[in-house]
């Protein structure tokens, strides 16, 4: 451990009241001392419901160091450092400016491809290029964290956003597989024409050859062509749909053997992909697409220890679709859940022990 970091440790009072002028959690470390960096990507241009979530990694950051720090599993986690570099003030720009050309395209859409046709395919052509660059850039830099040793995680934006992390995480590990909780099943081939949307985001994850498996819990909103796809898809994605968990729980299985059988799905290196709908509404009303059902928070928090516990590894996560409502409630969930995300990372990576 580094000096400077001995000394904010020893000086930083985790009792007192956090601190919105420092960073993520109102911790004091530099990206340096940090074992952790979350990556923030201010991304929406493809949202085809309820805007707002690009402004999510803010809201997750204003709202975080008013959380607790003390968590009785995880003796002293906050010493590991968590460090979120500053929201890309061009991205969120860009993201603006081309989600109003993609709301009067939706609208074109909706209104049965009325009006000049032209216009609405150039749309798609620049919204598709930028989606390109965008997995590029976010690619290239969470890989450069990697490289550093860092423990990462996405903080969106639309779901669309940690595809680029996925690759980067492509070219370190020879295999791994993704823990999605979702909602929605994501596997559009390219929604409305956006190679790069949110509802595509597992069908793009899925090219990776890496990606040897997709586990699937609570989804409760798809279509036809995702139910048949994973019906098809030789074992490759298994769904855990949200009815049917509920149903076994109705009926006496508890939700830790339903945990057992999840988690057996999974290899020993896992990615998790957590859409903040994958929770009940209630916990993330201002969400880009709320459906009803879902997890309780703990519900979700206990399976995600269950995998650490199971023995398997933590490459990488991404926490999505946050959007900050007309309150700080859905920043606050979120950044709960973010830190718990962050620490039980590290504990599968053995940086942080755990009272298991």
């Amino acid at each position: 451990m580094c000096d400077s970091k001995h000394k904010k440790i020893t000086s930083f009072d985790q009792n007192g009241v956090g601190d919105v002028g420092s960073g993520l959690f109102g911790l004091p470390f530099t990206e340096e001392e940090s074992e952790v960096v979350i990556f923030p990507i201010p991304w929406e241009v493809t949202v085809s419901y309820n805007a707002g979530t690009a402004e999510g990694p803010t809201a997750v950051r204003d709202a975080s160091p008013q959380l607790d720090l003390f968590d009785p599993e995880l003796p002293n986690a906050w010493h590991l450092g968590i460090h979120m570099p500053a929201v890309p003030e061009d991205w969120a720009l860009e993201s603006q400016r081309l989600r109003e050309k993609t709301e009067a395209y939706i609208d074109f859409l909706e209104n049965g491809s009325k009006g000049d046709s032209a216009i609405h395919d150039a749309t798609i052509e620049e919204v598709n290029r930028r989606g390109e660059d965008l997995l590029q850039w976010s690619k290239k830099e969470t890989l450069a964290y990697l490289e550093k040793g860092k423990l990462v995680g996405v903080l969106g934006g639309d779901h669309s956003t940690p595809l680029g992390f996925m690759h980067a995480l492509a070219e370190k590990h020879e295999e791994y597989g993704i823990l999605q909780v979702d909602a929605h099943a994501d596997l559009r081939d390219a929604y409305e024409g956006f190679t790069y949307s949110h509802a595509s985001i597992m069908f793009n994850a899925l090219k990776l050859p890496q990606v040897k498996k997709l586990v699937q819990v609570g989804i409760r909103d798809l279509c036809q062509a995702e139910a048949d796809l994973v019906d098809q898809s030789n074992g490759r994605i298994t769904t855990f749909y949200d009815s049917k968990i509920k149903t076994k729980m109705f009926e006496g299985t508890s939700w830790r053997k339903q945990c057992k059988k999840i988690i057996a799905q999974l290899p020993q290196k896992v990615y998790i992909s957590f859409d903040i709908d994958g929770l009940d509404p209630k916990l993330c009303p201002a969400t880009g697409t709320p459906v009803p059902g879902g997890f309780e928070f703990e519900e979700a928090v206990y399976l995600i220890k269950a995998l650490v516990k199971s023995g398997r590894e933590i490459i990488g996560f991404d926490l999505c679709e946050v959007a900050p409502g007309d309150s700080e409630w859905n920043g606050n969930v979120g950044a709960r859940l973010l830190y718990k995300l962050c620490n039980w990372m590290a504990v599968s990576q053995k940086r942080l022990e755990a009272s298991l």
